[in-house]
């Protein structure tokens, strides 16, 4: 019963989400009289359902991640295809978003494959309505996330690079360092035998706890900042993207589930209890004394 309960949210909130991507995109270009960013979210959800198919039944999440990657690549494609027209402003914006999805996906697929499995997943692959729930959630995860990024490509609005195009730009090219270097700095760590089983705290993560998420907050807020000269009336509803970003990685699926695993395996340990009193949870800071 609680997994039919929770099939239907999940349906409901992909419902919401594709009635925020048909408000906010509504005044933007339109591809046979729908809007070009609500035929993106639709086609985000619909990726995903197709990719769950094969998933459920070989009971497997190793091209979850991936198939999420490959989803932000797809609608943002199809909507520089569908407006046609593309200035410099549109065409670096989709730049930016492939070139994010393109180095995450293939990370996140290399991790799994040398892992062998998810442990996200470990009690929902053999419960299909629950596993169909996930990849339902990651279509919507695309929607919001890339809701910014998609209005300004699909925005009818007078598109000139200015100040808060490079602001943006800024914010964006520090917050992609900061997650890839973070992310390869961990990756060696983890290479190396003598780690295995310890907490990182070097490099970037002597800074942060959680870098990586930093970065991931600070270069979608940078698309955001593009956006605000361009982006008006319904439309505005896309600022969404950033706060629906931090919120996930502050308090839903990022920083809560990796602090509980970290204190479930270094909680007793004082170098780890010095490590997390010392060191700020997000924005890289030096250490406290």
């Amino acid at each position: 019963m609680a997994s039919i309960v929770r099939f239907f949210i999940v349906q409901i909130i992909a419902c919401l989400s594709l009635a925020l991507a048909w408000y906010t995109g509504k005044d933007g270009a339109q591809w046979s009289g729908l809007p070009v960013l609500f035929i993106c979210a639709g086609l985000a959800i619909i990726i995903n359902w197709l990719a769950f198919i094969p998933s459920a039944i070989a009971k497997t999440e190793k091209f979850y991640d991936l198939t999420g990657s490959i989803t932000y690549g797809v609608v943002t494609l199809a909507a520089v295809l569908m407006v046609g027209s593309m200035d410099l402003l549109r065409l670096i914006v989709a730049g930016m978003v492939l070139v994010w999805c393109g180095r995450l996906g293939s990370m996140l697929f290399s991790r799994i494959s040398r892992d062998g499995e998810d442990k996200r997943f470990k009690e929902i692959r053999n419960n299909p309505l629950r596993f169909f729930g996930a990849w339902t959630i990651q279509g919507v995860w695309v929607v919001v996330t890339a809701i910014c990024a998609l209005a300004i490509i699909v925005s009818q609005e007078e598109k000139t690079i200015g100040l808060f195009t490079y602001i943006g730009m800024g914010m964006w090219i520090i917050g992609f360092v900061c997650e890839v270097v973070a992310d390869n700095q961990k990756l060696a760590f983890k290479a190396q035998a003598e780690n295995k089983g310890r907490f990182i705290n070097s490099g970037l993560w002597a800074w942060s706890q959680h870098p990586n998420y930093f970065g991931e907050i600070l270069l979608w807020s940078g698309i955001a900042v593009i956006a605000i000269p361009i982006l008006s009336g319904t439309a505005m509803l896309a600022y969404i993207s950033p706060f629906f970003v931090a919120f996930l990685l502050l308090k839903v699926s990022g920083i809560p589930l990796l602090d509980k695993q970290a204190k479930e395996r270094w909680g007793e340990d004082e170098a780890y209890q010095e490590y997390s009193r010392r060191t700020s949870k997000l924005i890289p800071l030096p250490p406290k004394r």
